[in-house]
């Protein structure tokens, strides 16, 4: 489960980081390019982290694409960038891609045993 949490916190902190980017484009703040380094590690960083249990395809898939989702949503709300009918369809397939990446994806039951996760203890 925790790798879920740091799965869920490598998308806030990629999404966090990308809008920063935007910030700092916008008002030429040294804040926002500082924000954006240290979110963008952490993202990576976290991700690393959640794929050691979460299978990649499914945590690349979700980290990207919800990141996608949320900052181009914020980024209407916050910058006023437009968005068309395409946008939005293009959302739509991108959130049903997902659902089949992570539907599709199962765990085997040996999976543990091939990783060399049980070792005796003395």
């Amino acid at each position: 489960m925790i790798y879920w949490i740091f799965l869920g916190m490598a998308i806030m902190a990629e999404i966090i980081g990308t809008l920063s980017m935007k910030y700092a484009s916008v008002t030429d703040s040294i804040t926002g390019h500082l924000v954006m380094y240290v979110m963008i590690t952490t993202s990576y960083v976290l991700l690393s982290l959640a794929i050691k249990r979460v299978a990649l395809g499914v945590a690349y898939a979700l980290w990207e694409g919800i990141g996608i989702l949320f900052i181009t949503l914020f980024s209407v709300m916050w910058f006023d960038e437009p968005i068309s009918a395409l946008k939005v369809a293009g959302l739509a397939i991108l959130i049903v891609g997902i659902l089949l990446v992570k539907s599709g994806t199962r765990k085997t039951p040996d999976s543990a045993n091939a990783r060399g996760d049980n070792h005796a203890t003395a």
